[in-house]
C-alpha cells in the first residue's frame, strides 16, 4: 500500500490547510485523502499519548490499507466537519455522523456501517427518568449541530411549551464532565458513546433511551468530487466481511452487538440508489 498517515496535524496549520485546499480538490483521483474527524468524541476518535484512536480511525486506516490508498486524519470540531466537507476542505468525514435528510442535501453518504439509538444520560445519583430528565426546568447538553440537537429542537422546544434549555457544546466529553458538577441536569448522546463514558468510570447512567434507529456512515464532498465513494463502499463492506471491523469494534466496545452492513438506509439518501457506487448490487430501488 501506499501508506497511512494518521499523525496529528497542528490547528495552526488548518488555516494554511483552507487556503491551499482548492489545489488538492482540482484532481478526480489524489494520492492522499484528508479524513476529518471529531477526536473528542470517545469511542469513535479520540487522541490519546498523541496519536489519533478510535473505531472511525482504525475502521478508516483498514478501509484505506484494503483499497490501497494514503489518507491523513484532520482534527476539527464537530460544528465545523460537515461546513469543511461540503466546502471541499476535507475529503472524507469519518467520525460517527448520522445520516440525517437536511445533511444528505449538502453531502453524499457512503453505505451504512452502524446503526445508532439516542440515551439521556443523568448523574448516578440522579432519580430523574427518561421523560423527565429532558422537561421541566432541565438544562439539557447536546453537541452544537449534532442530530441530538435537531431531534430536541423538532420534538421538545418546537412542539411544546416545556421548560427546556438547550447548552450546546462543541464536544461531548465537556458536557458530560459539566453535567458531573452540576451544570446541567442531562445530556443527550448516541448509545454507542453513552456506554463509553459509563465504562471509563464518568459519574453517569442511563436515564433511558430513545428508539430513533439511526444509520450512520461515513461522508463525501457533494457531488462525489474525489471520486472515492466507490473505494470507500468497497472498503466498508471488504473489511465487515473479512472479520475486520467486528474486531476493531470489540476492541473498543467488548461485548457489544454489532449491526449487519450494510444497514438500513433511508430512502432519501441519494447515494443509496440502485446502483451504489462500487457495489452496483446493493441499494434502493
Amino acid at each position: 500500500m501506499k501508506g497511512i498517515n494518521a499523525s496529528l496535524l497542528p490547528a495552526a496549520l488548518l488555516g494554511a490547510m483552507v487556503i491551499g485546499s482548492g489545489l488538492a480538490t482540482t484532481a478526480a483521483a489524489q494520492d492522499s485523502y484528508t479524513v476529518g474527524v471529531e477526536a473528542s468524541f470517545p469511542p469513535w476518535a479520540y487522541v490519546e499519548g498523541g496519536e489519533f484512536k478510535g473505531i472511525a480511525i482504525d475502521a478508516m486506516e483498514a478501509i484505506a490499507e484494503d483499497r490501497d490508498i494514503e489518507i491523513e486524519f484532520q482534527d476539527m470540531p464537530f460544528p465545523s466537519l460537515i461546513p469543511a466537507l461540503a466546502a471541499e476542505k476535507i475529503d472524507i468525514l469519518a467520525t460517527g455522523l448520522t445520516v440525517t435528510e437536511e445533511r444528505s442535501e449538502n453531502i453524499d453518504f457512503t453505505i451504512p456501517w452502524w446503526e445508532t439509538n439516542d440515551v439521556v444520560l443523568v448523574p448516578e445519583d440522579s432519580e430523574h427518568n427518561v421523560f423527565t430528565a429532558v422537561c421541566c426546568g432541565a438544562r439539557v447538553g447536546v453537541q452544537g449541530g449534532s442530530s441530538q440537537q435537531a431531534w430536541m429542537e423538532e420534538n421538545v422546544l418546537n412542539s411544546s411549551d416545556t421548560d427546556v434549555e438547550l447548552a450546546k457544546y462543541d464536544n461531548y466529553v465537556t458536557a458530560v464532565d459539566d453535567m458531573a458538577i452540576g451544570r446541567i441536569s442531562s445530556v443527550i448522546v448516541d448509545d454507542t458513546s453513552a456506554q463509553e463514558y459509563i465504562n471509563a468510570g464518568k459519574p453517569v447512567k442511563m436515564a433511558g433511551k430513545i428508539y430513533i434507529r439511526a444509520p450512520l456512515a461515513l461522508a463525501v464532498s457533494k457531488g462525489d468530487p474525489q471520486e472515492i465513494l466507490g473505494d470507500l463502499n468497497q472498503g466498508i463492506l471488504a473489511i465487515y466481511e473479512s472479520g475486520e471491523w467486528g474486531e476493531i469494534v470489540e476492541q473498543y466496545i467488548p461485548g457489544v452487538s454489532i449491526p449487519s452492513i450494510p444497514g438500513h438506509m433511508p430512502d432519501f439518501v441519494d447515494t443509496y440508489q440502485k446502483p451504489v457506487a462500487g457495489l452496483p448490487d446493493l441499494g434502493n430501488e
